[in-house]
């Protein structure tokens, strides 16, 4: 039988245990990332390393987990300058699953088929479930694809990754999904930081609210995985909260394109932003409760100065 191949860049956080993951499975994978020490972990749980993207060009499908996709752009720039000077075979396959804007995917996707003389496709499959998903196979994966072939042919790769894995509509249609997903996480996240400022200012555990509003309605994943830590105040990132901004962002972009109104989306942009001008940017998302914390007392101070005067 012959092994099924890929290259994937990008062995971050959520990267490397995805590729890992792939290589458990039977997936013959080189792998390229900016720093070398992932690449060494990653060539001893049996991957291949490559020394630069353009390496990668003949792979069947090439995978792109990095931040956003303005560093995908950067990293494939020489893949596509290689492929222009000599096209991959037909039918190869560009995976972006980082969180991108819905539109900016499109505009990649017909740069990459100019590029391979329309010999190379690009698929958006963003990921959810975090690195504990990452790392269990466990991942929800939203899918976009002009067509369903490509999809078809890529579920074995998918299902690698990802236990829940649907073809959402056409390229962009993953990313947009992300959109709502992070929609629904980051308000959440935003909900329950502020509950437990709330409660702890009031005298009221945070730990023992949380145990009681999961058995309620007001229960989640969110409140599951990000609870504990927000109680604790254990902010050790399992992923920047930062990219957060960036993900209501693009809800707030698809949002103005549909004509839709996202009230929530647009408060959660400015709380986001505030989060990273307090320098919190590399922490948890879960440091939003630190950022609700800072806001609670600028404005306890502002309102103290408003009483002197």
């Amino acid at each position: 039988m012959r092994i099924p191949r890929a290259g994937f860049v990008g062995l971050g956080l959520m990267g490397a245990p995805m590729a890992a993951n792939l290589v458990r499975k039977g997936w013959a994978v080189r792998a390229w990332n900016r720093s070398p020490g992932a690449v060494q972990v990653f060539r001893r749980l049996g991957g291949s390393a490559a020394n630069s993207v353009d390496e990668l060009r003949d792979e069947p499908v090439i995978v792109f987990m990095l931040p956003d996709l303005a560093y995908i752009e950067d990293a494939a720039s020489g893949l596509l300058a290689s492929w222009q000077s000599a096209p991959p075979a037909a039918g190869t396959a560009v995976v972006v699953m980082s969180s991108v804007s819905p539109t900016a995917v499109k505009a990649f996707g017909q740069r990459v088929q100019e590029a391979s003389s329309g010999h190379a496709v690009v698929l958006d499959a963003p990921v959810s479930g975090g690195t504990k998903g990452a790392i269990d196979g466990t991942l929800a994966i939203m899918a976009g694809a002009d067509r369903d072939a490509d999809f078809r042919r890529l579920l074995p790769l998918f299902e690698a990754m990802g236990t829940i894995v649907r073809l959402l509509g056409p390229l962009g249609a993953g990313s947009l999904a992300k959109a709502c997903n992070q929609l629904v996480v980051g308000t959440t996240t935003a909900a329950l930081a502020e509950a437990a400022e709330l409660a702890e200012r009031s005298g009221v555990d945070v730990a023992a609210l949380y145990e009681v509003l999961s058995g309620g309605l007001a229960g989640s994943r969110v409140l599951d995985q990000v609870g504990p830590r927000m109680a604790r105040k254990d902010y050790t990132p399992t992923g920047p909260a930062k990219f957060m901004h960036k993900d209501l962002s693009f809800v707030v972009e698809s949002a103005d394109a549909a004509g839709t109104a996202v009230p929530m989306a647009r408060a959660g942009v400015e709380l986001y932003a505030e989060l990273k001008r307090q320098g919190l940017g590399d922490q948890d998302l879960a440091v939003v409760r630190q950022t609700i914390s800072n806001l609670s007392r600028t404005g306890a101070v502002s309102a103290a100065e408003g009483t002197s005067s």
